[in-house]
């Protein structure tokens, strides 16, 4: 197997090692959702602070004492319309969110005697319900005749695309996959968005019109950002990093059964019936970030005897949060840290170990039928060598200014593709606001 290509059938590496049930099981819910009682009795402990640090903490700017008054006096579609009004993507940031180092962090109650507010499954409660019930809670502003080209339909893309819209102008969404959602529907473990809530999601926001999906139509694949910007009145980038970072060893990227983690975690969400989908017994996983417990703590899922996470430094600078890094250990995940991967060993044309340099100088061996590597992504700029020449790059990322203008007139930007980000879903959903908002004046003949 290539490193760009989904595991295969070997002696070590099979499907249905568990139980289809039983995977099923470990895949359900990572947060079941609360109960009614349980969201009033979770909203009674707000403080309703003013200039509430939570709001302050939140990326997108939620009014989060206004959306859990609002749980509070019964009104769900209330608090959903404050939530999305910031966050049109509030529904999936509910689930994916690391709340525990944003605005729950930040909640006064968040003491060693106390715990913060449950701001994340109230922003869930709320939303939830305004999904089930197929409310319309935005209505498009009279059609300026306007029209944008969006370029990637991730969140940043997604969220620029809704605003115009309700603005009134028209937009065209180019994206080179089937399905929209970016990493929503592609890159984010399948136990923290069962029910195909991703596409839900996208339905919900394409359903205030005005929003047309080109599928299968990618920048520099037949489209060239000088044509957009010729065609168009304005133009948002939001094409992500579709490229992933090499390991940098002998044979990586030859050898079978290393793998290209988001390859891997693509499969897995789009596979109707998971017990069908090959893994190892012995899975060591390359990385300290998201990807990288998501990958870990699936692969066990899946019915891998033996998964190891290793990261090259310290426990205290891992992408991934705290939180996330006990939940992969508490699934039976291994953590291992100050570590470089140094070689490579082989059976044939596989990989059967991983060696490892420590920051102490040590060396030491993990068996591996499957090593997954997840040490970051990047912008493929190879296609992309006209855009590349036209904006204004920093570390091969594109520089935006607050309101997400690039260097070139007429051009925005936002999401992962930027320098800068946070590469999280909720600051995408905020550049694409805030572009959106820049865009508008400008067609309004603002500066």
């Amino acid at each position: 197997m290539n490193n760009d290509k989904p595991v295969t059938e070997a002696s070590d590496i099979r499907p249905g090692r568990l139980p289809e049930e039983q995977i099923a099981a470990n895949f359900a819910d990572m947060h079941p959702a609360l109960t009614p009682s349980e969201a009033l009795i979770d909203a009674d402990r707000c403080y309703f602070c003013y200039d509430a640090p939570c709001t302050t903490a939140c990326p997108t700017g939620i009014d989060i004492p206004g959306f859990i008054q609002k749980i509070r006096s019964g009104n769900l579609e209330g608090s959903a319309q404050t939530i999305l009004r910031e966050n049109i993507m509030g529904g999936m940031c509910a689930r994916v969110c690391p709340t525990e180092v944003l605005c729950e962090d930040a909640c006064v109650r968040n003491t060693h005697e106390d715990r913060p507010v449950r701001i994340g499954l109230l922003q869930r409660h709320a939303t939830d319900a305004v999904f089930n019930d197929g409310a319309a809670l935005f209505e498009r502003a009279p059609r300026t005749g306007r029209k944008i080209a969006v370029v990637g339909g991730g969140p940043a893309g997604l969220s620029c695309a809704h605003r115009l819209a309700m603005l009134g102008h028209d937009v065209v969404v180019f994206e080179p996959k089937t399905k929209l959602g970016g990493l929503n529907e592609y890159g984010i473990a399948a136990y923290k968005t069962p029910g195909d809530f991703a596409a839900r999601e996208v339905a919900f926001i394409l359903s205030i019109g005005g929003i047309e999906v080109r599928s299968g139509a990618a920048l520099g694949g037949g489209i060239s950002l000088a044509e957009l910007r010729k065609d168009y009145d304005a133009v948002f980038l939001g094409f992500g990093l579709a490229g992933v970072n090499g390991l940098g060893l002998a044979l990586a990227g030859e050898m079978e059964g290393v793998v290209n983690a988001i390859d891997y975690i693509a499969t897995l969400r789009q596979i109707p019936d998971k017990s069908t989908l090959p893994v190892g017994r012995k899975v060591v996983v390359i990385g300290g970030g998201m990807t990288a417990i998501d990958i870990a703590v699936q692969s066990k899922a899946l019915g891998a005897e033996e998964v190891t996470m290793v990261y090259r430094r310290g426990q205290e600078h891992m992408k991934a949060s705290r939180y996330e890094q006990e939940f992969a250990q508490t699934r039976g995940v291994t953590l291992r840290y100050d570590s470089t991967p140094r070689k490579l060993l082989a059976s044939g044309t596989r990989v059967r170990a991983v060696e490892f340099d420590t920051r102490d100088g040590r060396t030491y061996t993990l068996d591996a039928d499957v090593v997954f590597l997840a040490i970051g992504q990047k912008v493929l700029w190879d296609g992309l060598r006209d855009t590349a020449e036209l904006v204004t790059l920093r570390q091969d990322r594109i520089v935006v200014d607050e309101e997400r203008k690039t260097s070139l007139p007429g051009v925005w930007a936002g999401g992962d593709c930027v320098a800068g980000g946070a590469d999280l879903t909720v600051s995408a959903v905020q550049d694409g606001k805030v572009a959106a908002m820049s865009i508008d004046k400008f067609l309004k003949g603002g500066a």
